[in-house]
């Protein structure tokens, strides 16, 4: 079976520093695939090449056999993404957002409204709808992300960590409905992470990024047996292979962003 998404040597360096080095993966249509790396592993760098946001220096991806650097307004077509940074217009409604977005998706005029309409009650938002964003809870305003970047019916959906400064039952709630998405629509997921327990509940498999280069990779029960298996955690697993603490702190620029992002969604 032919991968839907898979990358060739990808790589992409900023002067002399090598952010990804030639990445190789291989996706199956339908998974939830997790790439997990401290800070500065190289894993947003990889997701914004995969995504077309960003050239490549050397190497390639492909979506369903489209190339983001030959192919990439087909590649745009046929996927989504949710970055880490605020994505909906607080001073609109979530109905509002949705409905631009479906213009900018070109979705036909006679599909918009129940476009829209389902992704509202599919992310549990109908009575929320007509209300100002600027008022959702952070847990909302995540599930109206994910509606966005759904409503054009991806094959390939991408999230830049999903949860990020979500409260533990507004996280389990984007976990169900991640996995439900994926299940009902057979939309291939690739999500980043920093949260173990996550990637433990929602991935099928894994790859593990240290300072640009995939260290190790399979599903989550191959990994754990890899370092010894009884007992062993995916908190070990990534110490093992990466090097690092959970807590691998990164820059000043990073724990800015992590702490903003936290602030709007909390």
């Amino acid at each position: 079976m032919t991968p839907i998404l898979e990358t060739h040597a990808l790589t992409r360096r900023f002067d002399r520093l090598v952010a990804v080095n030639a990445l190789t993966l291989a996706v199956e249509e339908g998974q939830i695939f997790g790439l997990l790396g401290p800070n500065g592993a190289g894993k947003s760098t990889a997701i914004k090449m995969m995504t077309t946001l960003l050239p490549p220096t050397s190497g390639d991806a492909r979506i369903a056999g489209y190339s983001v650097t030959r192919d990439a307004g087909q590649v745009r077509r046929l996927i989504g993404y949710v970055p880490q940074m605020l994505s909906a217009d607080g001073t609109l409604t979530g109905y509002e957002n949705l409905l631009i977005m479906a213009k900018l998706y070109d979705i036909p005029r006679q599909e918009r409204e129940q476009r829209v309409r389902d992704a509202l009650a599919f992310m549990g938002l109908e009575e929320a709808a007509d209300k100002l964003v600027r008022t959702y809870s952070g847990g909302m305003i995540r599930r109206l992300e994910f509606a966005q970047s759904m409503l054009h019916r991806p094959r390939v959906l991408f999230l830049d960590e999903p949860t990020v400064g979500l409260d533990p039952g507004a996280r389990r709630a984007v976990w169900e409905l991640v996995r439900r998405y994926s299940a009902e629509h057979r939309t291939t997921i690739l999500l980043t992470t920093h949260l173990m327990e996550e990637a433990d509940a929602l991935c099928d498999r894994i790859a593990i990024m240290h300072l640009g280069n995939v260290v190790a990779s399979g599903t989550p029960a191959e990994l754990k047996a890899s370092i010894g298996g009884n007992g062993a955690t995916l908190d070990d697993v990534f110490i093992y292979y990466s090097g690092s603490s959970l807590d691998s702190g990164g820059t000043y620029r990073d724990t800015t962003r992590a702490r903003r992002t936290a602030r709007r969604l909390g």
